[in-house]
């Protein structure tokens, strides 16, 4: 009998019949070893960062770095032209290892990373408007002051992948997502295995991928039948235990999966969702509440209290001189108080441009988007991501540094 005609035969409904298709296919080409076993990738190298980008980063002087380069201390910058040095990010992050062996007293400054005692942040980031642009800023920002972060994209559309470099297929690749360290059965594979490199020294990826559609079903039908409600959420967790020591910081890009969304939101050390102040916006980002609360409820219900270090709202897509928007980010912070992050995203042709260059401002430089507006966005992305790094300070019982060290720097990003 031709598989068509079985599978018409096994189902009752359209749509299980059009899973059916696709499963089977799916099944058929994994077993023949035709899948694709990753995501496209589109590599790129990172540029390299001048001495004044490096000195802001580090939070020390110009003429400091240039006398430890002429010292023949730390390591040897690369020399262009009218002899200006500058710096890769693998080389910054040995600058940090010498300054803090040098300066003990300043270590945590130069070396964030988390010490004995200091648990893993993971900070999930809500579906909400720009909450593909903010994960995808705030994970690079953190690696750029020397965190270890790992980013997880929940999409199965795979929105922050495509930031990140790697393509989708369109088909539901075998291995390459969460769903493989996830699923139910006796195949699952370890966290580390689906784990990729970026461009950014620190900064480690899993893509999201349409086989993340398979754990939504699976959860679905055992949450739907005599299994009752499935471990999703205990399985997220499990899976961050596994690679927690190689790691300071980990993102996680909510998708609009909902079995996979309550497993980020149970995995949460953090919370952070986005709102444009616009009041449509506003609105919408109260069903998105809504959905969190729902989520949250249920992990309580099954017994395990839900006890986040933090929950923060971030203004984006500000244009602080429209009376509207003020009077809708007015209302936010009259409505969360400290909750709502005190410094905003403003709308940006800078970060636009980025965006359609498949790169992030920090992988550019002032000259490809324009001086003007490449240093309002940088004053504006770096305030909020240093915002969220002394949260994390504060949990680990740390001072705060990283705000007062963006309010000193505000502009001078590309100097």
């Amino acid at each position: 009998m031709p598989l068509s005609e079985n599978l018409t035969m096994q189902t009752d409904t359209t749509s299980e019949r059009i899973r059916c298709y696709r499963k089977e296919i799916s099944d058929r080409l994994i077993e023949r070893g035709a899948a694709p076993k990753y995501p496209i990738a589109f590599p790129s190298t990172l540029r390299s960062f001048s001495l004044g980008e490096v000195a802001e980063i580090l939070g020390v002087s110009g003429s400091y770095l240039r006398q430890l380069s002429i010292d023949g201390l730390g390591p040897t910058p690369e020399t262009g032209t009218a002899g200006r040095r500058s710096y890769t990010l693998p080389q910054i992050n040995e600058l940090r290892a010498h300054l803090a062996s040098t300066r003990p007293k300043e270590a945590l400054k130069f070396c964030p990373r988390r010490r004995d005692g200091e648990k893993l942040q993971i900070i999930s980031v809500a579906v909400s408007s720009a909450s593909t642009t903010t994960s995808f800023y705030l994970a690079q920002s953190l690696a750029l002051q020397g965190f270890r972060v790992l980013a997880i994209d929940l999409d199965a559309m795979g929105s922050l992948s495509k930031m990140f470099g790697y393509l989708p297929t369109g088909f539901p690749v075998h291995n390459a997502s969460m769903h493989a360290v996830l699923r139910y059965g006796d195949d699952r594979v370890s966290m580390d295995s689906v784990i990729l490199p970026t461009n950014f020294d620190g900064l480690d990826f899993v893509p999201g991928t349409l086989e993340l559609d398979r754990f939504e079903e699976e959860s679905t039908l055992r949450y739907s039948s005599k299994w009752g409600y499935p471990d999703a959420s205990i399985r997220m967790v499990d899976a961050l235990k596994e690679v927690e020591d190689l790691y300071d910081v980990v993102v996680i890009h909510c998708g609009h999966l909902g079995f996979l969304t309550a497993g980020a939101y149970e995995a949460a050390t953090g919370v952070l969702m986005t709102v444009r102040p616009e009041w449509p916006q506003i609105s919408s980002m109260t069903l998105s509440l809504g959905y969190f609360q729902h989520f949250v409820s249920l992990i309580e219900q099954a017994g395990r209290p839900v006890a986040y270090d933090f929950i923060k709202f971030l203004v984006t897509r500000h244009n602080p001189r429209d009376p509207l928007q003020q009077e809708a980010v007015a209302l936010l912070r009259d409505s969360l108080g400290n909750n709502l992050l005190t410094a905003t995203v403003w709308e940006s042709g800078a970060i636009l441009q980025a965006w359609t260059k498949n790169r992030s401002l920090y992988e550019l430089s002032a000259g490809e988007v324009g001086r003007s507006a490449y240093e309002q966005a940088m004053e504006t992305l770096n305030s909020t991501n240093a915002e969220i790094m002394d949260l994390i300070s504060e949990v680990w019982g740390r001072p705060p540094m990283y705000v007062s060290r963006a309010s000193r720097t505000a502009g001078k990003a590309s100097s």
